[in-house]
Parts: structure tokens; sequence; C-alpha cells
């Protein structure tokens, strides 16, 4: 018979482990309000370029498996071009709202003001962690860690040069890496959640594969090239593969930590795949209309695969459709986090769909815009109901019924004029409103503390007069000024100078040996520095792994030319560059002026 100093011992014990059981199923329901997320955007990569939608000439098991055990949306729509879909995305907003219009010269940059997914949850405690191609602005604030996030491995450009062991950012730093970007990428979401595992985290990896250059490891390119395929699919395909792989990697992460039945898995592409007979031919994108750049169905159409266990149904498929904008309240929804109300968002939360065997949404519709160079105009623009499309291109419309045309054979604007009237005046509408705000350009920040080098890119100048352009054409990532002969053409830089004080400037050209001696003037407000280029620079394209021809610029060796000083007061202004004379008509080229605080 036990005595009552042993009964009290079983007592204290039965307690111990019935609180540790209580504590333990308390921290698991704190968790589940809370979960993980790992947001994986690719880039350039078409609704056809996954086996799962029936492209048997690529593998991509890992994709298709977070399709298969989650949900899938047969009809789910981004903007025909990046930085565009990564704004919405963020912001639950039509990326036109947000300042974010065009995909290069600072006009791809969303306004520091937008509240985007990362400000919301690390207000709730959320860590939050980007990996990879962020596109939404080159200067802080606009950049990651101004807009969020309080981790950052990657590049802030619309794309890269260089994939095997290049130079990355590391939180405002640039470092060499070792290895494939792509595996590099993972490497750091990874380490990432590792940290992070004993708190709610968003990791957000934007990678910039199958996106140009077409650069890819060995193995996988030999394997696509064993199947026929020309180097241009071959690449993108096992660019493709090399993703799922990584995606592999940071699901068996997750299970092994016993993350997995905590996190909300999101994979979706940025825009349709990059279709042009001239470098490499279309590839497989189910048969719809046109890819990349395009408002039709084969440019904005991609996967959205959503795998949460136990809280979503594996295979399930939503028809209706859905838009960019719908993941920001979604996924707030998901973890239990209300949208502020101060927010005046466009999407519409899709949980009663993942959800639910019986929810549809409210009949709507999703309007598209394209961007164009210069000013922003309605054209191209689509506007999409669950059973039409209309397209507005070169200043005419047209109108299909995609679900019985999925192709879009046939214009039906003469049949249907009702149909199309009323769709297109609610286009006009919606673009009237989505840019009301106008898109004067958005200054770079000069004299951030954390942040003492600016360097403003050739690429997103703007020019002025005869002759002057940017390599490569219309001033992509890593392009330079070029054929600048004309004295009367110029260089136009927005800055806005948050810390007044001294400043050094510099910049990098090419210039033969016959045209040196040319004076440069750098003007800053009323102030401006003259500089005699002594010395010629003769730039040469740095070597690359390209496996096909790309169509952007190559990298190049630059000379550099010291400026001077200058003081600088504090708020909104313009850099320009000019050149003072050039009787003997001698080309200049300049990749970029750095400023830096003293």
């Amino acid at each position: 018979m036990l005595n009552s100093t042993a009964i009290n011992s079983i007592l204290i014990s039965v307690l111990l482990i019935f609180s540790t059981v209580v504590c333990a199923q308390t921290q698991l329901e704190k968790n589940t309000s809370q979960p993980n997320i790992v947001l994986i955007l690719t880039d350039d990569q078409g609704w056809g370029d996954v086996a799962y939608n029936g492209n048997n000439l690529i593998d991509t098991p890992n994709i298709d498996g977070i399709a298969k055990k989650g949900a899938t949306f047969s009809r789910f729509y981004v903007n025909p071009v990046c930085a565009p879909t990564r704004a919405s995305l963020l912001t639950g907003r039509y990326s036109l709202r947000t300042g974010v219009h065009n995909v290069t010269r600072g006009e791809e940059a969303m306004r520091a003001e937008e509240v985007t997914l990362a400000e919301v949850l690390a207000d709730k405690g959320y860590a939050t962690g980007a990996f990879g191609k962020w596109h939404n602005g080159a200067y802080f604030p606009n950049t990651p860690l101004g807009q969020g996030f309080d981790e950052f491995v990657g590049f802030n450009a619309g794309h890269w040069s260089e994939y095997f062991d290049t130079e990355l950012e590391f939180n405002g730093v640039m470092k060499k890496t070792s290895g494939y970007i792509t595996d590099v990428l993972t490497d750091a979401a990874i380490d990432f959640i590792r940290k992070q595992k004993d708190k709610p985290f968003l990791a957000y990896i934007p990678y910039n594969a199958p996106h140009s250059p077409y650069q890819v490891p060995d193995t996988y390119f030999e394997k696509y090239k064993a199947r026929g395929l020309n180097d241009r699919t071959a690449s993108i395909y096992g660019m493709v593969e090399n993703i799922d792989t990584n995606i592999g990697r940071v699901l068996s992460e997750l299970d092994r930590l016993g993350l997995s039945d905590n996190t909300i898995i999101v994979f979706l592409s940025d825009n349709g795949p990059h279709q042009s007979e001239n470098v490499g031919g279309r590839r497989y994108n189910g048969g719809m209309r046109a890819g990349k750049g395009s408002v039709h169905e084969g440019g904005v159409r991609v996967p959205l695969y959503i795998h949460w266990p136990n809280h979503i149904e594996g295979g399930k498929v939503v028809q209706d459709i859905a838009q960019h904008i719908d993941l920001f309240p979604t996924l707030l929804n998901l973890t239990n986090v209300d949208v502020p109300q101060n927010l005046d968002i466009d999407g519409m939360d899709l949980t009663a769909l993942l959800t639910s065997t019986k929810s549809q949404l409210p009949s709507r519709m999703l309007y598209t815009h394209r961007w164009s160079m210069g000013e922003v105009v309605p054209s191209p623009g689509a506007v999409r109901t669950k059973q039409w499309l209309a397209t507005l291109e070169e200043g005419s419309w047209s109108l299909y019924d995609v679900v019985n045309d999925s192709e879009e054979q046939h214009n039906l604007a003469t049949e249907y004029p009702a149909q199309l009237d009323k769709m297109s005046k609610a286009y006009f509408s919606w673009f009237e409103d989505v840019t009301s705000a106008g898109f004067d350009p958005i200054p770079a920040d000069i004299g951030h503390k954390d942040y003492p080098v600016v360097m403003l890119e050739g690429a997103n100048a703007y020019l002025t007069g005869t002759g002057i352009g940017y390599a490569g054409g219309n001033g992509w990532a890593h392009s330079w000024v070029t054929n600048w002969i004309d004295p009367e053409a110029y260089m136009t830089w927005h800055i806005n100078v948050v810390d007044a004080g001294a400043y050094s400037l510099s910049m990098r050209y090419a210039l033969n040996e016959d045209a040196r001696g040319m004076i440069v003037r750098v003007e800053i407000g009323d102030q401006h520095i003259d500089t005699k280029i002594t010395k010629s620079h003769k730039r040469k394209a740095l070597p690359a792994s390209d496996r096909a021809p790309r169509y952007s610029v190559f990298e190049q060796t630059w000379g550099t030319v010291d400026i001077g000083a200058i003081n600088l007061a504090e708020g909104q202004d313009k850099v320009h560059i000019r050149i003072l004379s050039n009787s003997g008509k001698k080309e200049i080229e300049v990749k970029d002026l750095s400023i830096s605080k003293l």
C-alpha cells in the first residue's frame, strides 16, 4: 500500500505531465495561428513550364508535388512583365497605384510609402527574409530592407548578368559567392529558416531563373539536350529543374525541422514565357496565345499552387479567376492577421476557395496593363471576367470567349457589342482610377547613414538629345549610355538628399584614345563640377557562361574618373551630366555616377 508521500509524488508527476501536454498543445495552437509562409516566385516561367500542366519534356517533381498535395488555380493571372507583378503581389494593389509602370529607368520602383506583406507581418512578430530578384527599386528605402524585410540576399535589378560565382547583395553589402546562383539563394533561404525556426517567418524566394541569360549547370543542360531540345529551351528547362531541385531542398529542411505542417507553401511565376522566334523559338504553353509582354492568356496566365497540410485539401482545383493582388489579403487571413484598415487594396481574399468545397467568389472583373516606354497610356490593356477577355491593343478592342475558345482564335467583338461596351467602359474607368496619382519620377535617396554610397546607373538615366541612347536598346539592367557625341545631349537622374553635407562624385566610362581631354560637366541644382578626362579606356566584355544567345548586354570593364567633391543641400534635385564641347565628334560611354557621403 502506498504511503501519502508516494501518492503525492505520483500526483505531482501526473500534474507535471498534464501541464506539459497542455503547454505543448497551447504552443501548437499558437504556432498554427501564426503559420510560416514560404512564397516562391520564379521569373519568366510560363504556365507550361511544369510537368504538372502537361509538359512531358520537363521534370518538376517537387513543384508537381506542391500542386498535387495542395490547391491549384486553373486561371490565375499576373502582369505581362516582371516588376509590376512583384509590386502587386507584395501590396495587394494594382501596380499602377504603387508607381510601378515599367521595368527600368526607375519606373520599376515601388513608392516607399506602399505597405508590403512583409511590413504587415513584421508588425505581428514575423521574421521576414527575401532571397532573389527584387526589381521594385534600386535605392533604399525602395529596396527590400526598406520595405519590411529583415534580411535580403540577392539583387535589386531586373536581371543579373552572371549566374556562376557571381556577386550578390547581402543586407546592403556586395559579396562574392561560390556556385550557381539558384543554389546560393536557396542556401541563404534555408539558413534563414533555420535561424527563425522558433518564431513565425515569411521567406520570400523570388528566384531570377529561368530568365536569361541562359546559364545552367552541365548536368541539367546535357539532360535536356539529350531530349532533342535546342540550346535555349534546354537551358530554360534545365534552370526550371534546378529550381525544382532547390524547392525540394527547402521542403526537406522544413520536414527536418518539424515545420512542414505549420508552413504555407506558395508557388507562382511572374509572367508568361519569353516566346521569340529570333532567340530560340517557342515552347509549350498549353496552346495559349502569345507569351511574355502580352496581355493575352499566354502572357499573363501562370501556375499558382498553394499547399498547407491539414488546412488545404490536396488535389483541390479552383476554377474561379484570381490574380496576384489576391495573395496579399489571402495570406494575411491564413495567418490570422487583419488587413490594416488604412490600406486601400484591390485584391480579394481567396481563403474560402482554398478551405471550402462549395465557395466561389462574387462575379468581378480583373484588369491587366502592359508597360510602355515613355508616357503611361491605356493600351495595351485587358479586362477579364470568368468567361470573357477583352483586349485593347493599338487603340482597337477585341473580345474572346476564353471558356470555349482558350486559344483566342475567334474575335467576337462584332457579335457581342454590348458585352464589349460594358467591359471597355469598366477598363477605362479602372485605368483612370489607378493612374490618378500620376507617375512623377521616384528620386533616388542620397545620404542614408547605412547606405553612404549611391550608384546612379546609366540605364536608369533619362536621356535628352540626338543620337544618345542605351546599349541594348531600351536601357535594361546593366546597360549604359552610348553613342554620345552631341554636346547638346545630356543625362538626367532625380535624387532626394536626405542628409545635407559634402559628397564625392566619381564616374565610370569608356573613351577612345583620340577622345582624351574631353570635358565632362556634372550639375546638381545650381552647382557644377567640370572634369577633364585624361585617360582613355576601351571597354571589354567580361566572360559569361551563356549556353545560348542572350537578348541583354554583357557586363563590361570600365575606366573610373574622380569628379570631385560637392556640398548638397537637403531636398529633391536633379543630376545632369553634359559634355562641354566635342568638335572632333568623339564618343563617350557612361556606365554610372557614384555619389558618396564624406
